[in-house]
């Protein structure tokens, strides 16, 4: 954070849950929120902290960030919470991602395989350092070319932090409204960060059985239709 920074979180819906069972509950988080709770008072507003007021003893098991919406699954049980966690651990959790980017893409789809580390001197930014960076991949592919903008379908392999902004940086095309990476035009483009996890497949830590799990959100449906623009 920034001393520029003011959280505003959203309070409408105060939680929009997708999926709850014994063991887990999904949502889907407004861009705006925090997964967890910052440092100090002023930050513990926080989807985490909005759930454990109705299950206390819900648990992270992944998180989105601030700016980022999309779908956010919690443990509900401490059995769950290490069967989930193990599944992000060994990359078994399959994400997608929906984002409008900046530009025209020159191929419809690819991979990206750049290695970032945090920016110790711009925190909380990442860049990109071949020698000490760690390992980043993610799958692109095109889903609908306008004039100025481009929506995508990202599918990350890995997680690190600001993974997807900063490789759709490194394309040549930064997610509209992304306030750490995007030059002046993709900024103004929109009041948000447009970049939403629309879809999220695991395995029910009880049963084993897959699960899907789908969202939409103010500028695309989790389908990749676009809303508005």
């Amino acid at each position: 954070m920034t001393d520029a920074f003011v959280y505003c979180p959203p309070t409408q819906p105060w939680l929009d849950v997708l999926y709850q069972d014994k063991d887990l509950i999904v949502l889907n988080k407004p861009s705006g929120l925090l997964t967890n709770p910052g440092r100090g008072a002023h930050l513990a507003d926080c989807l985490l902290s909005r759930v454990q007021q109705q299950y206390p003893l819900a648990q992270l098991v992944h998180r989105l960030d601030l700016a980022t919406s999309g779908v956010v699954v919690m443990a509900l049980r401490r059995k769950a919470e290490a069967a989930l966690k193990q599944q992000f651990a060994n990359r078994s959790v399959q994400k997608r991602y929906l984002a409008l980017v900046w530009g025209r893409l020159k191929e419809s789809s690819g991979t990206i395989d750049v290695p970032l580390i945090a920016d110790s001197d711009n925190p909380p930014r990442q860049k990109v350092c071949v020698a000490t960076g760690k390992a980043a991949i993610t799958h692109y592919r095109l889903l609908q070319q306008l004039p100025d903008r481009a929506l995508v379908e990202l599918r990350p392999v890995t997680g690190r932090s600001h993974q997807l902004r900063m490789h759709m940086l490194q394309l040549g095309h930064p997610i509209l409204g992304d306030a750490f990476y995007a030059h002046s035009d993709a900024l103004a483009a929109s009041p948000r960060l447009l970049l939403h996890a629309a879809t999220l497949q695991l395995q029910q830590p009880y049963s084993g059985e897959p699960q899907c799990f789908n969202a939409d959100t103010d500028f695309v449906t989790a389908n990749g239709e676009l809303k508005t623009l």
